[in-house]
């Protein structure tokens, strides 16, 4: 019974869906003083998705479902467990910050959960207008999410600009898609990739047309330059643990998105988005380290560093086909996955440690108020060093390693003029990223502490967090297995 319902392709969505519609109805029933039993709830929900996406794994299977507009394959179980995770941890750290200003409510839950499914449609996605239902519904749960605290004029602002630029983004991906399907004459992304390949197209300009739009609203999902105008505000201006779910979760779809639209449905137009994402790629590495320097409001300077770490991410997915080369595909594209999820893995930590630090009528969102935290705290401290040190790519941390297989992507099909200069640049805009992330650490070490009063959170954040810190740790000494993941993963999706 057990193998008849795992071999259901979308069981992970439909028990997400089943779980969340039964997380409002019980929240209806529950007072705010018993709170905690929806946040069990959903966690335990959260619990079981992840587990019948490790089944899935294990079992290896490459299945489609409706119409074959939705497949399961390994990569997308991968990112739907890793999904998973960086929503749980989000509520395990929200507790505080959530409870100190009145947003400890079925909200927060409900529409966390309605955005993880819509980025479980996005990963799994195998058609156009799936990926654009599932980009929907992840955005405007998000758009709620953001706009929460209906009394805080910062977040409500934040929450306009993230509306007005999400629908502009949207706007460019469904015109990129109606320009796909009016060239190529398919919804399907596999039959899209066939039909290019056969030359049985209407026109190769309007095709190319449509692929500019396509990277276009990719990079407004991704954050990248010179699409990054809402990232900034809006992680500053979000409550902080809406920051998390916006940092971490939806980078891993956006990465899927760009993966199943570019690799498989435009791999044989790659000569041409390749050149696109060389320069979306170098403007993010240097429109957001550069400008990360400048900033003294610590969420605002993760916001820019985003910007920065998805422009490397972006060097992954442009090196997977060099001058039509797809002799090291998978490896390239196994970096990039790689990349995206120890990005997610170090943010959460990060925007936990501000959220550890934070307490009623005060945010702790600028680096000033990290001032001796090795004084207050030195375990936390060491952790935001852990944190700090993979973010710049130092080593022993996992952000070191994803990092190197990057640049060992880029320059791996074969050394040419162009891959060393991008592999050069890379390496100079991570060094001027190294002073901002550093000057954190400086900050908690080397600073007398402004405030001295004890650090109060639950059990359940401190082990969180802790746990988190340790993960960098042990994914930058041991990171053959995460690797060998997706490596194996992307084998598969790729049809090997």
């Amino acid at each position: 019974m057990m193998d008849t319902l795992l071999s259901f392709p979308a069981l992970s969505e439909s028990v997400l869906l089943a779980a969340v519609l039964a997380v409002m109805v019980i929240d209806l029933f529950v007072s705010d003083a018993r709170r905690n039993l929806t946040y069990v709830l959903t966690l335990i929900s959260l619990a079981v998705v992840a587990a019948i996406c490790i089944a899935q794994l294990a079992d290896g299977m490459v299945a489609y479902a409706f119409g074959h507009m939705y497949v399961a394959d390994p990569m997308a179980q991968v990112l739907k467990i890793f999904s998973c995770l960086c929503t749980a941890l989000m509520l395990v750290y929200a507790q505080g910050y959530a409870r100190d200003r009145g947003l400890w409510k079925g909200e927060l839950f409900t529409l966390s959960a309605f955005a993880l499914l819509g980025i479980f449609v996005m990963i799994s996605a195998n058609h156009l207008l799936v990926i654009y239902l599932g980009l929907e519904l992840q955005s405007l749960s998000l758009y709620a999410l953001v706009a929460l605290r209906r009394d805080d004029a910062k977040a409500t602002e934040a929450a306009m600009k993230y509306f007005v630029l999400g629908a502009l983004a949207s706007g460019f991906l469904l015109y990129g898609m109606s320009m796909l399907y009016g060239a190529g004459g398919t919804l399907d992304i596999n039959q899209l990739a066939r039909n290019i390949a056969g030359g049985q197209v209407a026109s190769r300009p309007a095709l190319v047309l449509g692929t500019v739009f396509i990277v276009a609203g990719l990079a407004f999902k991704l954050g990248a330059a010179p699409f990054h105008m809402w990232v900034p505000d809006v992680y500053h201006g979000a409550p902080t643990p809406v920051t998390i779910m916006i940092g971490s979760a939806p980078k891993l779809a956006a990465f899927a998105i760009a993966f199943r639209l570019l690799v498989e449905g435009l791999l044989p137009l790659a000569v041409d988005w390749q050149r696109m994402l060389i320069l979306l790629a170098l403007a993010s590495l240097a429109i957001g380290n550069v400008t990360a320097i400048a900033q003294t409001n610590l969420k605002r300077m993760l916001a820019y560093s985003t910007i920065g770490q998805m422009g490397f991410m972006l060097l992954g997915m442009l090196s997977g086909v060099v001058g039509a080369d797809t002799l090291s595909t998978a490896n390239a594209y196994s970096a990039a996955m790689f990349y995206a999820i120890t990005y997610a893995l170090t943010t959460l930590g990060t925007f936990g440690i501000i959220l550890l630090l934070a307490h009623q009528g005060f945010e702790a969102e600028e680096i000033a108020d990290l001032k001796g935290l090795n004084k207050r705290s030195p375990w936390y401290a060491f952790v935001m060093l852990l944190l700090m040190f993979s973010l710049a790519g130092i080593p022993p941390t996992m952000g070191f390693y994803a990092k190197l297989v990057v640049l060992q992507a880029l320059l791996g099909n074969g050394i040419t003029t162009g891959m060393v200069w991008l592999a050069v640049l890379a390496l100079f805009f991570s060094l001027i990223a190294a002073y901002y992330y550093l000057r954190v650490v400086k900050v908690m070490y080397f600073d007398e502490p402004t405030d001295t009063r004890p650090i109060v959170a639950t059990q359940d954040m401190r082990v969180a967090l802790s746990l988190n810190g340790a993960l960098v740790l042990l994914l930058g000494i041991l990171p053959q297995y995460l690797l060998a993941l997706c490596a194996n993963a992307m084998i598969k999706a790729l049809g090997g």
